[in-house]
């Protein structure tokens, strides 16, 4: 099931997308909800972030191959940082090239939704906490990130979190490509399959650090691939069975 939060007009909505079309729900997608006769054409509506988050954990360096092409070790436990919600960018808008920087990179990654609050569970039971899954870009300020050695400024500006179309519930996290396209050329094609720490393990670890709550993600790391976008890039996460995420590059 794929659910969508979007805006007609002024209004946001919450909805399920399905036969082409996007089903109004009325409710909360952590706790019931009902679906009326109420549909859209995605083309008339603005899609907006499937969630908004109280906080973005993101994991450096969860793929080996990646860890290497940057001249990294493979870390022995999950490398964590946050993004702030307010670099939350969605489907079809701009990601602002900031002046600060002169090498911005794409990370194509597998986000994870969290569905109820989480402290301290297993990684056997981890599964029970999860509501479903979006396409995100971890967006990077590389030079930034080199000549500080911390992600924070770096990855934290304004719309370098974008996320979304979908939210689906149904996907096996365990094995899902993952792709980057910029400007239609494939520029990262990997799969979850060879992530160094699962789903499962990632809310295990992260809920021993910090509760989390319903609505925030968890972006499990980027396979190889990495490279830089210039303005008036198109860049495209796509993960099959959840969809494509497509943002612009624009220079502030």
């Amino acid at each position: 099931m794929k659910f969508v939060r979007f805006k007609t007009g002024d209004v946001e909505k919450k909805g399920i997308y399905e036969d082409g079309l996007i089903k109004r729900i009325f409710g909360s997608i952590f706790h019931e909800y009902i679906v009326t006769d109420e549909e859209y054409n995605l083309e008339e509506v603005h899609i907006l972030p499937p969630v908004t988050p109280s906080k973005i954990v993101c994991v450096g360096r969860n793929y080996s191959d990646h860890a290497r092409e940057l001249g990294n070790e493979v870390p022995d436990e999950p490398m964590i940082f946050l993004k702030p919600s307010t670099s939350l960018a969605c489907h079809e808008s701009v990601i602002i090239y900031p002046e600060y920087s002169s090498k911005v990179d794409h990370e194509s990654e597998l986000a994870v939704i969290i569905g109820k609050t989480c402290k301290d569970v297993s990684p056997e039971n981890a599964s029970d906490y999860i509501l479903g899954y979006t396409c995100f870009n971890d967006i990077t300020a590389r030079d930034i990130q080199k000549k500080e050695n911390k992600f924070t400024r770096a990855k934290s500006f304004d719309t370098f979190a974008p996320m979304g179309p979908f939210l689906e519930t149904r996907l096996d996290h365990s094995n899902a490509a993952v792709r980057c396209l910029v400007n239609g050329d494939v520029k990262q094609n990997g799969n979850t399959s060879d992530m160094v720490f699962s789903v499962e393990y990632l809310i295990s670890f992260i809920s021993g650090v910090m509760t989390l709550l319903p609505g925030d993600v968890i972006a499990t790391g980027t396979p190889a691939g990495v490279g830089e976008l210039q303005p008036g890039d198109i860049v495209e996460v796509e993960i099959d069975g959840i969809g494509m995420l497509r943002n612009y590059v624009h220079k502030k």
